[in-house]
């Protein structure tokens, strides 16, 4: 039987690392260089900005806004193209068992199952799908005018605080309650979102997240 408006219930999973068993990001990249679409150079600067980043230098909508420069002026037709091929190529084979099982079980619930991602449609658009969720995704988008993308995000970025404005406005155009949904994350990045949700839930959680998950008595599941 299903709990009561199960309907209003919405069930939010992070992706990288939590859905899948790496970073989508790092596998986009492999996939490029394997393919011969990405040269040295432009590994080398990615490579350059991602750990600026790690290191603290730029937040995350700095090097999201600095990776989309590395594909102005790309056509976003061949970006789909390559994003189907490299789903059917590598993609799919990362994601868990026992994310697909928990996706599932929501579904069985009644609740309205949805990505929230920090990766951009290319990579959590074919995962959706591959999940059954029906285009049911937040991500972060890229700017294109006339099929060429700009080189610059939309915003706000899908990420920390940007999560939360994307959520909560994908939950009352969809009638959820955030106070009785679920979120999945595998990182504290994602606390404003995990805070917001009345269900948090921490998914292959690193070291911080294990700790404030520890700390306020939150579930902590592995999917790998």
């Amino acid at each position: 039987m299903l709990e009561h408006n199960a309907t209003h219930i919405g069930a939010f999973f992070d992706m990288d690392r939590t859905l899948l068993r790496d970073s989508s990001g790092r596998l986009y990249l492999r996939y490029l260089r394997q393919t011969g679409r990405l040269s040295r150079r432009s590994w080398l600067v990615i490579t350059y900005q991602v750990g600026r980043y790690l290191l603290g230098l730029v937040d995350f909508p700095a090097l999201m806004a600095r990776l989309t420069a590395t594909v102005g002026d790309a056509e976003e037709a061949e970006a789909w193209q390559i994003s189907c091929e490299w789903f059917t190529a590598m993609l799919r084979h990362y994601i868990t068992d026992a994310a697909r099982q928990q996706v599932r079980w929501h579904q069985d619930q009644g609740h309205h199952v949805a990505i929230v991602s920090a990766a951009t449609p290319f990579a959590v658009a074919p995962v959706a799908r591959d999940l059954g969720l029906d285009g049911r995704y937040l991500a972060t988008q890229l700017e294109a005018v006339q099929g060429r993308f700009t080189g610059r995000c939309v915003p706000p970025v899908c990420f920390g605080q940007g999560k939360v404005l994307l959520a909560t406005s994908y939950a009352a155009e969809h009638g959820l309650d955030l106070q009785h949904s679920y979120f999945y994350s595998d990182s504290h990045d994602d606390l404003p979102l995990l805070e917001a949700v009345g269900h948090p839930v921490a998914v292959n959680p690193n070291r911080k997240l294990a700790r404030i998950a520890r700390t306020r008595g939150w579930p902590v599941m592995y999917f790998y």
